[in-house]
């Protein structure tokens, strides 16, 4: 936290020595938005550079003025947290002010800028975002507050924590961590009582594109157990991304790549191939939409898909059809076939990319 302190300090101390030579003030922060920033490695997915070009924003700019002010506002509250150990989630800091933030979208914004610019992770912001993720199957672990969580014997799913940091105690005999797309899927799986009918493993799913904490449990399950991770995804465009987000990371979190990505994460399905091996009628499949198209062809141009020869296959196979299929496809063949038989098989023959 002193560390916190420290660099939230030397921001305001170049404010004042900026003010004390009659000088505007400026914030200077990495550029996060494009990808010319961002270099891609194997080890670690997508990272900021070690030089990237930055952004200022100035005091004596019409158009920046008022996110300095609302920078040094929100810096403000981070400092009095971390001295008060206190924590807020970003919904806790928009309604603080509504007027004065305008937006959800503006705080989470300026939140990331901050964590970028001290180079210091949100977390350690003393900032909660609030959780959509779930995980249940094999495991157990203690929370921050001494709570002991035990997703094993629960039929329902457990809300992935707040403070994934500060979990310990983590235990569990899974053989393998199974990350899937929507909650739909999730829940299906569930009622399958896929966890334990297969062999013990754990599931988790982001709901869609995942939140933080989301992400952290992943990894932090990946740097405890070391276990293989598979994802269940749809197959379109939208779901090849959702998974890229787990392997690879986001542009716009590439300053925390070390912290949130999992390059070791494996593709187990819905794969574009699996259409055409399982006969699915192209009555169910969905045509692509324009977006799609854009989408996919802006996937297809990423650094790591050059170093991915099996995804690309899979991704021109896509781009040949325009068609897209969800999980629940599979409910044409049966009602229980992606559990019954589509994961054991793709599980025990390797059939994942």
């Amino acid at each position: 936290s002193s560390e916190v302190l420290e660099a939230i300090e030397n921001v305001i101390e170049d404010v004042l020595k900026s003010l004390a030579q009659k000088k505007a003030p400026v914030l200077t922060l990495a550029n996060r938005s494009g990808w010319r920033n961002i270099e891609f490695k194997d080890s670690v997915g997508l990272q900021m550079r070690p030089h990237c070009t930055t952004k200022q924003i100035r005091s004596d700019c019409p158009r920046s003025a008022p996110k300095f002010a609302l920078m040094l506002k929100i810096l403000s509250m981070i400092y009095k947290m971390v001295q008060t150990n206190t924590y807020a989630t970003k919904r806790d800091i928009y309604y603080s002010d509504t007027l004065l933030f305008g937006s959800q979208s503006v705080v989470d914004n300026i939140i990331n800028d901050i964590s970028c610019m001290l180079k210091i992770p949100r977390r350690s912001l003393h900032i909660l975002s609030t959780t959509k993720g779930f995980v249940a199957g094999n495991l157990s672990y203690t929370e921050e507050d001494g709570t002991k969580v035990n997703c094993t014997c629960s039929a329902s799913a457990v809300t992935v924590p707040s403070n994934v940091q500060g979990i310990k105690n983590l235990i569990s005999h899974a053989k393998f961590m199974l990350i899937v797309e929507k909650d739909a899927t999730f829940q299906r799986l569930l009622d399958d009582d896929f966890c334990n009918k297969l062999s013990p493993c754990i599931m988790i799913t982001g709901r869609g594109v995942p939140d933080l904490n989301t992400r952290l449990l992943v990894r932090k399950l990946w740097d405890t157990f070391q276990i293989p991770i598979f994802t269940l995804m749809d197959a379109d465009p939208h779901g090849v991304e959702i998974m890229c987000i787990y392997k690879y990371g986001s542009v716009s979190m590439s300053f925390e790549a070390h912290h949130l990505t999992v390059p070791s994460i494996k593709w187990l399905g819905l794969l574009p191939s699996d259409l055409e091996r399982l006969n699915i009628r192209k009555d169910v499949l969905i045509p692509f939409t324009k977006q799609d198209q854009n989408k996919l062809a802006s996937i297809q141009k990423r650094p790591y898909i050059a170093c991915q020869p099996m995804w690309k296959k899979e991704l021109e196979i896509m781009a040949a059809s325009k068609l897209k299929a969800e999980i629940q496809v599979l409910t044409s063949l049966s009602s229980d076939y992606l559990s019954r038989v589509y994961l054991p098989n793709k599980l025990q023959f390797g059939g994942w990319l």
